[in-house]
């Protein structure tokens, strides 16, 4: 931070407030002190402090220019996207923090398909980008989570995130070439190999990978404003099939093995608690904009309306609620080797007690890969909050086993404060599965429900009253699940503030981090305590 004598910006929020004016225009920037909440809370938490003032950039040169004089007033900066994490990720830890909307910044700058590369700026959403593709027959490798509807690509790779096209490409960061990014005095680090003229990125890997340490960084080395992503072709065919299991460990063994086999595209499991809470959430309303989405899909019309009846007359009672269901999606270049690819994981389900079921979910999935975020609450308006660990294949069912015996320890208190849980599971490439258990518990509303969830929606959900002894018990048992995957030596997106990241390094790690922050943030103003790095005192 500056000396205490600097003049060179003022230190208070109304002088900085017309300075950063001047940079992005005054209707960018904001102390609307509803607004000043919504961007201090997440899905999880709110934050210990309230958001001094919201700016929001629109280009490089003003991320540059507003970091600059920010760092030098001695605010620290919490860089949001959509505000989808559940890890306190972007929420402020100190005073006078200035929260950076990066959502003005959300245009695809560049589409060069000769050289099967996308450049977007970092507030662009998943879907956007899909659909700005897809008329080009072209797909970035990993091409979103279940939140792309508002999710921002840079919010992504500063989290990390999993879901379509992660069974064979990975994260999101594994399909990026290379980063445009402000560090915390204003200057601008570019990474990968660029061309001659500097400004056309065509290969990630020239000399260290640079662009690695800004993925999944929670925001604390720097602010990404440009991202460039590989492309594929899309693939032309694929498939799906369900398979329900009478065990967990069943399901992720089964799983685990379809995984080393590399068949599937995307698998998404739920537990007998998630397969009651899809149950009651559902309505025709949402069923019938479904349907619509599956006839969509589909090639043809005849095709879609015949796929569209299988969907609604297999309804939602095709699994049974005490098994566990598995939904995979293969896709190729062509039927034949999508057809192997399903053959092989009906093989491997029967390995494991699996049955073939309605493959309706798998279906939906794909038809519509970013709905609408109306599950960011339960069907009963009570508060949903995920916690979740990556786990080796072949640890996967111990995980899950040590996760469950939490559960049970807690069974009673859960029933008496009105606590349920579920779990989702899914796939990382050939290498990890995700077990995500997911806690619904009454409690009030956050501000960023209200903006997440369609008002059509949340106009029948119940308003709770603030339940803070119910929220307790919940905290103690992420905890525990926490320490649970710490134990098995798990991994984690999101790491934010939730994660015990300082702890699982070695002390060289360490070092370098800390190296690393102090090159790109001396001041430390970055998302101060993100990643377990030290809350640095404000000047």
């Amino acid at each position: 931070m500056p000396d205490e004598g600097s003049q060179l910006v003022p230190r208070n929020s109304d002088a900085l407030k017309a300075i950063f004016a001047g940079i992005v225009g005054s209707e960018n920037v904001t102390d609307d002190s509803a607004l000043l909440r919504l961007h201090s809370d997440d899905i999880w938490s709110a934050g210990l402090s309230l958001a001094a003032l919201i700016v929001a950039p629109k280009s490089v040169d003003q991320v540059s220019r507003v970091v600059a004089a920010a760092t030098e007033a001695g605010f620290a900066i919490a860089p949001r996207g959509a505000g989808m994490s559940y890890t306190s990720g972007y929420v402020p830890a100190v005073e006078r923090t200035i929260s950076l909307d990066m959502s003005h910044m959300n245009r695809i700058l560049e589409i060069r398909a000769d050289d099967m590369i996308v450049t977007v700026e970092a507030g662009c959403n998943w879907r956007d980008l899909n659909a700005a593709l897809a008329p080009l027959g072209l797909r970035t490798p990993f091409w979103g989570p279940m939140s792309g509807l508002i999710s921002t690509i840079g919010g992504g790779l500063s989290q990390l995130n999993a879901m379509f096209g992660a069974g064979h490409y990975g994260t999101s960061s594994e399909s990026v070439v290379a980063l445009t990014v402000v560090l915390a005095d204003g200057s601008i680090l570019r990474t990968g190999a660029r061309g001659a003229d500097g400004n056309a990125p065509f290969y990630r890997h020239y000399g260290p990978d640079l662009a690695g340490l800004f993925c999944g960084d929670s925001g604390v080395f720097g602010i990404k404003t440009e991202i460039s992503l590989r492309l594929i072709r899309a693939p032309a065919h694929e498939d799906y099939a369900s398979f329900a299991f009478p065990t967990g460990q069943d399901l992720l063994k089964a799983m685990a093995e379809m995984a080393r086999a590399g068949i599937a595209c995307e698998m998404c499991a739920f537990d007998p608690g998630l397969n009651r809470v899809r149950m009651q959430r559902a309505s025709l309303s949402s069923d019938v904009k479904t349907l619509g989405a599956v006839v969509a899909k589909q090639k043809s019309l005849m095709k879609g309306l015949v796929e569209a009846g299988k969907v609604a007359m297999a309804g939602r009672n095709f699994v049974n609620p005490e098994e566990y269901a598995v939904h995979v999606i293969a896709e190729g270049r062509s039927a034949a080797a999508v057809e192997s690819d399903i053959a092989e994981a009906r093989r491997i389900a029967g390995l494991f007690a699996g049955r073939e079921v309605e493959n309706s979910i798998a279906k939906i999935i794909r038809a519509m890969p970013f709905p609408p975020l109306n599950s960011a609450l339960g069907p009963n308006g009570d508060r949903w909050a995920p916690v979740h660990g990556h786990a080796p294949l072949s640890q996967a069912p111990a995980v899950f086993e040590a996760t469950e015996a939490v559960f049970a320890s807690m069974a009673d208190r859960f029933e008496a404060a009105g606590i349920r849980t579920g779990y989702l599971f899914s796939s990382l490439s050939t290498n990890a599965i995700i077990i995500e258990p997911v806690f619904y518990w009454p409690e009030e509303r956050l501000p960023i429900h209200a903006v997440a969830i369609e008002p059509s929606h949340m106009a029948k959900l119940p308003v709770l009253p603030p339940n803070p002894e119910a929220t307790a018990i919940v905290v103690e048992a992420r905890e525990r699940l926490i320490a649970v995957f710490a134990s098995f030596g798990c991994a984690h997106f999101q790491i934010g503030r939730a994660y015990p990241y300082r702890q699982s390094r070695d002390a060289a790690s360490w070092r370098l981090i800390e190296a690393v922050k102090a090159a790109v943030d001396a001041p430390g103003v970055f998302n101060p305590g993100g990643l377990g790095l030290d809350i640095r005192k404000q000047a």
